[in-house]
């Protein structure tokens, strides 16, 4: 994931270190940066944040509402109300009025902004090759993941044409091994699969160098604001420019 991060934002220094401290020290001092931000930053106590951004699954928000390993809250509900900003992702585009009532009686008038997971195209593995998402489009396809809900992407190829002849799913943070890979493809051309199609997070665990029996694919996804984007430019500015808190008109992504 962090060399998936650094491979799609050049210039942008990505340091991994379980002592976050340490690592923003090293940040600052080694490469001069002046903005920290911090992957699963809202637990981590001995870095006093800013601004606290705090991302809930509009799928499921909040599990079975219990703490891991019961459930799968890193910390109570209730601490919803330390977040600067709460990103609804993974949206339909229908309002949920339920959940943010929810969201808002533990953080009065915080801004809630809502974004989706939109695909975009096909990228080969090892291959300077793109594929259209057409390319989904009446195939029979293999689908692998180690993702945490790998039940979204399975969806996304369906509703965009493929018939998934197997579908293999890994833990998350998931480290191949040889022996997974075969099996996989093994199983994905017994069943009659034109192709195997990934995740991006995945991808970037796979020898690139690797030869592969079929051809691999991860599905490039990007994220789309639904709802808020005047908040998210505001959000952007009081951690790029929190002297003023705003700069000028910044042009957001689709």
């Amino acid at each position: 994931e962090p060399y998936m991060l650094a491979r799609n934002l050049p210039g942008v220094v990505v340091l991994v270190d379980k002592n976050r401290v340490k690592a923003g020290t090293h940040a600052i001092r080694r490469f001069g940066c002046d903005t920290l931000v911090l992957d699963d930053g809202f637990q981590y106590l001995p870095l006093k944040g800013r601004l606290n951004l705090v991302l809930v699954d509009k799928t499921n928000p909040f599990g079975n509402g219990y703490l891991l390993p019961r459930g799968i809250l890193r910390e109570p509900v209730k601490h919803l109300r330390r977040a600067s900003y709460v990103f609804l992702t993974k949206s339909n585009g229908q309002r949920d009025p339920e959940l943010e009532d929810l969201i808002q009686r533990h953080n009065p008038g915080v801004d809630v902004i809502e974004c989706a997971h939109r695909p975009q195209y096909l990228q080969r593995v090892g291959v300077e090759e793109r594929r259209p998402l057409g390319h989904l489009q009446k195939r029979r396809i293999g689908a692998f993941s180690g993702i945490a809900t790998p039940e979204s992407f399975e969806h996304f190829l369906r509703e965009l044409g493929a018939e998934l002849v197997t579908t293999q799913r890994f833990l998350d943070h998931y480290r191949f091994t040889a022996e997974d890979l075969a099996e996989t493809f093994n199983e994905a051309r017994t069943a009659g699969a034109e192709f195997l199609v990934t995740t991006e997070k995945d991808a970037v665990r796979l020898d690139e160098k690797q030869s592969f029996p079929l051809p691999l694919y991860y599905l490039r996804m990007e994220i789309e604001l639904i709802r808020g984007a005047k908040d998210f430019q505001e959000a952007v500015s009081r951690i790029c420019f929190p002297e003023t808190g705003s700069r000028a008109p910044m042009p957001l992504a689709k």
